[in-house]
């Protein structure tokens, strides 16, 4: 199974940090989190900075753009295969960063590319 990396991970459970991350496990993906503050959503520890990875396949970001801007360096050193820019974090400098890559940037909704079977 691919891991998919939830960037912008919370508890508190009215944020789609966090409904996305719930939503990925009950679709069976295998999740890693980075969030603001360190946490646990359903066994999955809310990590914060930079930890190493090197398994992942999808970021998807629940971070606007002002708030990724210390991740752009990560994000892109983590080699995932896409990044899912999920509504509100559109960011032409890291899609642009993400295609000079090989990076496919995606402006898509997690949460519906999950019910319809596009994930």
């Amino acid at each position: 199974m691919k891991t998919t990396l939830v960037l912008g991970a919370t508890e508190k459970t009215d944020r789609y940090g966090n409904i996305a991350l719930k939503r990925l496990l009950k679709y069976n993906h295998t999740v890693k989190a980075i969030g603001i503050q360190e946490g646990n959503v359903d066994g999955v520890p809310i990590q914060t900075g930079t930890p190493a990875f090197d398994d992942i396949d999808t970021v998807t970001l629940y971070l606007n753009p002002k708030n990724q801007e210390q991740y752009l360096d990560y994000i892109i050193s983590l080699k995932p295969r896409r990044i899912i820019f999920n509504p509100g974090t559109e960011n032409p400098k890291l899609e642009n960063l993400a295609r000079q890559n090989g990076i496919e940037p995606i402006e898509a909704c997690t949460l519906v590319m999950l019910s319809t079977g596009q994930y």
